[in-house]
């Protein structure tokens, strides 16, 4: 009995080390070879790995990995919970905020379609289409002008200083309005049931109401001669019932024009089946294109008033006729201020004969140029995760010794500057803005344009 004792030992120490890798390979070994699906959005809307995929608030999943698509869009990466997968298609993504006051605090919704609807392979991806970001509360601020903004932060202000000491008053007036909010609250869960047709109705309501009440006294002279155009035609007897004979004639020849029109409906199929791919990509497009039109209305119509205005000499068409011809400008000798002058186009033909060699001499700089103009007029770019600041090289007082920073004495600070910067180029070729390429092809001396070619950019 003594000696079976120690193998007993060893044998339940091996039995717990066994379970032990088994519980470690369940765990830290389960994750591999799970389904994910990657959703395209306009921008990532600071999302972060590890944020959560929920349905209908429950959570099936996280983000794995954010990349960007050579489009310029937000490549999202997301691992789905077994219980969840496949997605099907016609499925849509969300981009959610779990409260206005934090930052990264957002989250990946989906809407599921029925279950019938193809699934999504393993690394397949949610387009565009489907896919909608987050708004962010300061976007929406922005949208207000300066005084709208001032004038909100005034009403905030004044709300807490109204309140200031009365949330006990305030909470037991609030307790008397619970039947009045319970019954409000069934009343709009019945109204909101169908929001789109609500808001349409709304909406068509509002614009009836609108064009009726600018129109009424349009509207009160069309019922006026509504009534003498009805006695007008009910003394035409004779002609509208020989109009309502010719009729038949007329409607068997429009049925040859129907069906000749249905086969042209029928040779634009293939056009309209073409279209498809970009309609979808025009839908973003036209969303954005919407509000600028709304915006440009003013706009266009003060553009018709300068253009074209009732009255005598007080638009652009009449200032465009009072202009002398543009023949006697450009092309003929014109007597001016007691001498003959030479028409427009010759004067500027000269002028450009006398500039070519000047011309000639600085056109091999024109990309240098515009790189110095790009660089002036660019303060940031943006991509689809957001904004990215340009970066500059700036001289310091500090350098990087033993692994500490450390200032640099004022005696030294000139040579150390001068160490790494290259002066007194006064003169540089063509192309010397960028660093030199490999195969030789910049700076450039071309012929005749006398130029340093060792005057370049310091470093690599």
């Amino acid at each position: 009995m003594r000696a079976t004792a120690p193998i007993a030992r060893i044998i339940a120490l091996l039995a717990i080390v066994a379970a032990a890798i088994l519980a470690a390979l369940l765990l830290l070994g389960g994750g591999g070879g799970g389904y994910a699906v990657k959703a395209r959005f306009q921008n990532a809307s600071q999302l972060v790995k590890g944020n959560l995929v929920q349905v209908s608030g429950q959570s099936v999943g996280k983000v794995e990995n954010i990349d960007l698509t050579p489009d310029g869009q937000a490549e999202i990466t997301m691992s789905i919970d077994e219980d969840y997968a496949p997605l099907r298609r016609g499925t849509r993504a969300i981009v959610r905020q779990a409260s206005l006051s934090g930052i990264a605090n957002r989250y990946v919704d989906l809407t599921m379609p029925a279950q019938s609807a193809p699934r999504i392979p393993d690394g397949g991806v949610i387009e565009q289409d489907a896919t909608t970001s987050a708004v962010d509360l300061d976007q929406v601020f922005n949208t207000f002008d300066p005084q709208t903004r001032k004038d909100l932060q005034r009403v905030f202000k004044g709300s807490a200083k109204q309140y200031k000491g009365q949330g006990q008053a305030m909470n037991e007036g609030l307790l008397y309005l619970n039947p009045s909010l319970s019954a409000s609250s069934k009343l709009f869960q019945e109204l909101n049931r169908d929001t789109p047709l609500l808001e349409r109705f709304v909406v068509a309501s509002s614009k009836l109401v609108t064009d009726v009440a600018d129109r009424r006294d349009d509207l009160a002279g069309l019922v006026d001669h509504l009534a003498t155009t009805t006695t007008a035609i009910g003394s035409e007897q004779a002609a509208l019932a020989d109009a309502i004979g010719q009729l038949p004639p007329f409607m068997r020849r429009a049925n040859t024009t129907f069906l000749n029109l249905r086969a042209a409906l029928d040779d634009l199929d293939p056009l309209v089946e073409d279209s498809k791919p970009v309609a979808k990509k025009l839908r973003p497009f036209m969303a954005e294109l919407r509000p600028l039109a709304r915006d440009a209305r003013p706009t266009f119509r003060d553009l018709a008033e300068v253009l074209r205005r009732p009255g005598a000499d007080n638009d652009a068409l009449e200032l465009t006729n009072l202009q002398p011809a543009l023949r006697d400008a450009t092309v003929r000798e014109v007597e001016s201020n007691g001498a003959k002058r030479e028409g427009a186009f010759q004067a500027v033909t000269r002028s450009v004969r006398d500039y070519a060699p000047i011309i000639a001499a600085v056109r091999p700089y024109a990309p240098d140029a515009l790189g110095w103009f790009d660089d002036f007029s660019h303060s940031g770019i943006y991509d689809a995760l957001g904004a990215a600041s340009r970066v500059g090289i700036h001289a310091s007082a500090f350098t990087a010794a033993n692994g500490q920073l450390s200032p640099v004495p004022p005696e030294l600070r000139s040579a150390a500057f001068e160490s790494g910067a290259a002066l007194n180029q006064r003169n540089r070729c063509p192309g010397a803005a960028e660093h030199p390429n490999e195969d030789g092809s910049n700076p450039w001396q071309p012929a005749g344009v006398d130029c340093d070619p060792s005057q370049v950019l310091p470093g690599k």
